[in-house]
């Protein structure tokens, strides 16, 4: 089986395992998806926060990346990410923490997002103070009600009102329709050409105005194929890097592989038909309900009954033939905050360790 270590004394449990060739294969499928132009990806880091991973898409000629904290900005910067925008508004500390960043690395252009007036001004203000010019985009509520602003009679007031701040650049639309999940790809895109709609209008309104052309980022993975048949739309898939249970199952139409593996052991074997191991959730992202935070590759016939800090109790069928020391082996249900949790990961190549790579921006502060 393609997950199974060959020497797995080699790696402690439990731990978070990728494997390299599969990431670069889900890279490569990442281009062919937007036709080979790699220009239109800015791919999302909060996935992966690993520095190398970074570096394989940059070789694939990938040359934006968008991020959601200072210390994954930190992470592209440092590892050669020449265009980095910070999916999130500056608020509180976090401006001058940013600034403080794009003065260290002045040859990489820096982004940000606004969704109001007040907070451009506040941003505005402080890269005066700095004597910074950063990149900003308008961030769009498409219906998702988590941030941006929403497609109204005010907005292009708004976007008008972000290209005269002599401070900030302003580059174009932000546009996350993360609720936008139908595990139907006609369905999907059915949602997403409604939404998308208001959108394409806000651009022509830009455009009537004489203002600025706008740049237009628009999705993550679940609406990835989506806007990839949008030409002219730039795509910002995260998940894929890495892949998981939770999207493998529910997108179809994704041909990604799962690169991401947890190796746990049997620990104990506390009562006839159960078993525990050492996947606890301290290790795997626990924001699910039970049923919905692991599945075994090597392991039939089981339910998860209980998870502690570093415990995982199982009942199993087999469980005369299991022993105190297998090793199992799971793909998380949500990739993302589960490799939060683990500081590095082993790299997998033909079944063997072959390096760690530490997961760096895991730390919500790296050096600002």
């Amino acid at each position: 089986m393609w997950y199974q270590l060959q020497n797995p004394d080699s790696v402690d449990s439990p731990a978070l395992l990728v494997y390299k060739d599969r990431v670069a294969d889900n890279i490569q499928t990442m281009l062919r998806l937007v036709g080979g132009d790699a220009d239109r990806l800015v791919p999302h880091v909060k996935t992966h926060k690993m520095k190398e991973v970074v570096q394989m898409q940059l070789e694939a000629g990938i040359s934006k990346f968008k991020c959601a904290t200072i210390a994954e900005a930190e992470m592209l910067a440092d590892a050669g990410a020449k265009w980095i925008l910070l999916a999130y508004q500056l608020v509180g500390p976090k401006a001058d923490r940013y600034l403080s960043l794009a003065a260290e690395y002045p040859e990489v252009q820096f982004g940000s997002l606004v969704d109001n007036e007040d907070t451009a001004q506040y941003l505005n203000e402080r890269c005066g103070v700095k004597g910074r010019r950063i990149q900003v985009f308008l961030d769009v509520n498409n219906g998702m009600d988590r941030s941006g602003h929403p497609i109204d009679e005010r907005i292009l007031s708004l976007y008008e009102y972000l290209s005269k701040l002599p401070h900030l650049q302003l580059a174009g639309l932000h546009v996350y329709d993360g609720h936008i999940r139908n595990e139907d790809f006609a369905e999907r895109k059915a949602a997403s050409d409604a939404a998308f709609k208001k959108v394409y209008e806000l651009r022509e309104q830009i455009r009537e105005k004489g203002l600025p052309e706008p740049m237009i980022i628009a999705g993550g993975s679940p609406t990835f194929t989506v806007h990839a048949l949008r030409e002219e739309i730039y795509c910002s898939p995260g998940t894929c890097l890495l892949w998981d249970w939770g999207y493998g199952d529910r997108f179809l139409d994704q041909p990604f592989l799962h690169a991401a593996v947890l190796i746990t052991r049997v620990i104990s074997k506390p009562a006839p038909g159960i078993i525990t191991t050492d996947l606890g959730h301290k290790a795997v992202s626990a924001e699910n309900p039970i049923e919905r935070r692991v599945r075994f590759l090597n392991l039939e016939d089981y339910q998860v009954l209980s998870q502690s800090e570093e415990h995982g109790v199982l009942q199993v069928q087999n469980w005369g033939q299991l022993k105190v020391g297998d090793v199992l082996y799971a793909i998380p249900y949500h990739i993302c905050p589960t490799v939060a949790l683990h500081d590095r990961a082993a790299i997998i190549e033909g079944g063997q360790l072959v390096d760690k790579w530490n997961v760096v921006a895991r730390n919500r502060t790296l050096t600002y």
